[in-house]
């Protein structure tokens, strides 16, 4: 999809558009996977659908840039940024560190509402047979899981890192693992969290993870072979 056609969907040609609200639609999309890794994103077209001038259109590019979203290229100008699957394992070791910190500490003050509407997300995955929405739904589930830490910055560190991750593992992952596991492994996760065991609840955190990279590789190297062949 051209990235105008997502600032139009996004925007809804609402005019005096800031340059965060600029950032965040473009993050969304592309976290989304909606902007590919390579278009490019030209800030004349982005500033006409989005209602605005070039100047807040150029601060979230540069904004984007800062966080990894986007990548600035001779003669080319703004492009999605691309990741190596090096570089996809070190965000998922980022994202062990930062979402059992945020467990550990979002755990103790976990109500019922919390801890209710952790499983109705459950369910609602449960129901969805479309691979391309999996994403979405994990997602959600952990983040309604790190909500109760109220550490608003690390929960904005956990979301751009995720929104990396997410955008490179969501189909390949999902098409290869399926739901059965992963689901088996957050419900497990949900239960230790309703029983207020933390270490076995970081545990598994962490364990469920790295399974992600174990199968994030497996995947890549099946495709790679695919390619040769």
């Amino acid at each position: 999809m051209k990235s105008s056609d997502v600032a139009k969907q996004r925007s809804g040609g609402v005019h005096g558009s800031t340059p965060d609200a600029v950032r965040e639609a473009l993050r969304r999309a592309i976290s989304a996977g909606e902007l590919a890794p390579g278009i490019q994103l030209r800030q004349d077209e982005l500033a006409e659908k989005f209602g605005t001038s070039r100047i807040p259109v150029r601060e979230a590019l540069r904004q984007l840039e800062a966080e990894g979203f986007v990548t600035f290229l001779p003669n080319r100008g703004a492009v999605v940024s691309d990741l190596s699957i090096d570089e996809v394992v070190e965000l998922l070791e980022i994202r062990i560190a930062l979402e059992c910190h945020a467990l550990r500490l979002a755990i103790p003050a976990m109500g019922d509402i919390d801890l209710d509407d952790a499983r109705a997300i459950l369910r609602s995955y449960d129901e969805e047979p479309d691979p391309e929405k999996w994403g979405a739904f994990n997602w959600r589930f952990h983040k309604s899981l790190y909500a109760p830490c109220n550490r608003p910055r690390l929960l904005a560190m956990i979301e751009a890192n995720y929104g990396h991750v997410g955008r490179f593992t969501r189909a390949l992952v999902s098409r290869a693992t399926g739901k059965d596991r992963p689901q088996r492994e957050h419900y497990q996760l949900l239960e230790f969290c309703r029983d207020g065991e933390i270490e076995k609840a970081v545990r598994l955190l962490r364990e469920h993870i790295v399974q992600t990279q174990k199968t994030l590789r497996s995947a890549q190297r099946h495709a790679s072979r695919n390619e040769a062949d």
